[in-house]
């Protein structure tokens, strides 16, 4: 299907001022009422997730789609480079952690679940792993757990982190509380997921070591941080919602708003002056 013309992308995140906000949120959070639902917004949301995947994910398409089809930049100045100790240690670390699949029998990965629901609605108790309920958070359907298969256990990692770090900034993208927002949303789970993927693709992890200036960057961060993977994942996050409301987009513009996510943090991330996370332009988004 062919996409539309892009639209003006967000402005440089340089000039954002920091706000930390999830300092006070869950004080904030005490005093709102429960999160309801009614049974028709559960069912429409199911069928937007399922819609938005059929267009980007389909089953494994997605790996072998969009982002397959744009090659990394790669150089040979980035093929013969050293890793510090540090550097090996915890890309090994990382790379171990891409090859884990999502187990819905193993009772860890029943746990990271369920505290990813309690992260998300604190104040209402899920039925079930598999319960109607999920489709509120953008999964595709009952059992969530289905939806792992393209990316594995990471993706669900990667969302919980989110939640648990900067739960401020999860909860505003999850009820879409920022901008005006389409009539045909994303939904919030799968596009996480879709993430996730993103960020392998574009960091090359599934090398023995990256080969793109991005990638090459990126474990500078890894060295400093541990967590650098994770909180990438927030930002880029919060890079595509702000794309999303920048080029005014509809769930069928998924693919084009997600490319030009990968594009702008691939700008930062071959910026000579990053050294720490906290140096990425889009790292204040996080705090807006």
């Amino acid at each position: 299907m062919r996409l539309r013309k892009r639209r003006q992308c967000f402005p440089s995140c340089s000039s954002l001022r920091r706000v930390d906000e999830d300092e006070v949120y869950w004080r904030q959070k005490k005093g709102n009422p429960e999160l309801e639902w009614t049974q028709g917004s559960t069912h429409i949301i199911s069928q937007l997730a399922q819609c938005f995947t059929n267009v980007m994910v389909g089953s494994r398409s997605w790996i072998g789609g969009l982002l397959n089809r744009v090659s990394n930049r790669r150089n040979e100045r980035f093929l013969n480079y050293p890793l510090t100790p540090i550097q090996e240690e915890r890309l090994q670390r990382l790379q171990e952690r891409l090859q884990v699949p999502f187990d819905g029998t193993r009772p860890d990965h029943q746990e990271a679940l369920k505290a990813l629901w309690d992260a998300a609605f604190p104040n209402i108790s899920l039925k079930g792993l598999i319960s109607e309920q999920w489709k509120s958070m953008g999964w595709q359907g009952p059992n969530p757990s289905t939806d792992f298969r393209g990316c594995g256990f990471i993706s669900l990692e990667n969302l919980l982190f989110f939640a648990r770090s900067y739960p401020a900034s999860f909860h505003r993208l999850l009820f879409k509380q920022d901008g005006e927002r389409a009539v045909w949303e994303y939904p919030f789970a799968v596009a996480g997921i879709n993430i996730s993927f993103m960020l392998i693709q574009m960091l090359d992890l599934y090398a023995v070591k990256p080969r793109c200036l991005p990638g090459v960057n990126f474990l500078k961060l890894l060295e400093e941080d541990e967590q650098a993977f994770d909180v990438l994942y927030c930002i880029a996050f919060e890079m595509m919602d702000a794309q999303w409301l920048a080029m005014h987009a509809s769930y069928m513009d998924f693919n084009e708003v997600l490319q030009a996510t990968r594009n702008q943090l691939e700008r930062e991330l071959s910026l000579e002056d990053i050294h720490v996370m906290q140096d990425l332009p889009a790292y204040n988004l996080l705090y807006k």
